[in-house]
């Protein structure tokens, strides 16, 4: 499995803080890089994805592991949209997936004060030569933060991560106010 992003690991000080809030919810979490890594910090964790072998996965790591980390099966594209009451959510992750249209159910979820780390694929993507070609899946240049009107950006990034296997991204981070 991949480690975290470097935005979840630079984000720390403030997850713990909005934990206070409420649970941290990891939308789209995979096999659950980022909700393993919340966890093993000793925060509240929900990890929300449609895979079910991936929530398996993630289930026997969270296990293996010790830590507890609550699994919910769903389709984040669906009219039903993500399934958490409002202001319930002291931060929520979403890392390397985009559907525009749940935004505003992000912003609404969380709780006064949460905060919402959101990073993924910007149309540079495609120069690097793998990941998403379909535009539907990439960010344009500075969209990232229009996404989230009600939203406080605390922090903004565009640009091609330094990683292993570099990325063309945009990372957020922002406040609910």
């Amino acid at each position: 499995m991949n480690p975290p992003s470097d935005l979840l690991l630079s984000e720390q000080a403030r997850l713990a803080a909005a934990a206070r809030l409420g649970p941290i919810a990891d939308l789209a979490c995979g096999r659950g890089r980022h909700a393993l890594a919340v966890a093993a910090a000793g925060l509240p964790c929900i990890g929300i994805d449609l895979n079910p072998s991936h929530l398996q996965e993630l289930g026997a790591a969270s296990r293996e592991r010790g830590l507890a980390i609550q699994r919910v099966r769903a389709d984040l594209e669906a009219a039903a949209g993500i399934p958490l009451r409002p202001a319930s959510c002291g931060a929520i992750l979403v890392f390397r997936y985009l559907w525009r249209p749940l935004a505003p159910r992000l912003e609404t979820s969380l709780a006064r004060g949460g905060i919402l780390l959101y990073e993924t694929f910007t149309l540079d993507q495609r120069k690097l030569g793998y990941g998403p070609k379909n535009e539907g899946f990439l960010l344009k240049p500075n969209e990232l933060a229009g996404l989230f009107p009600g939203l406080e950006t605390l922090s903004y990034w565009e640009g091609t991560t330094a990683d292993e296997k570099p990325a063309a991204v945009a990372r957020l981070v922002a406040r609910r106010g």
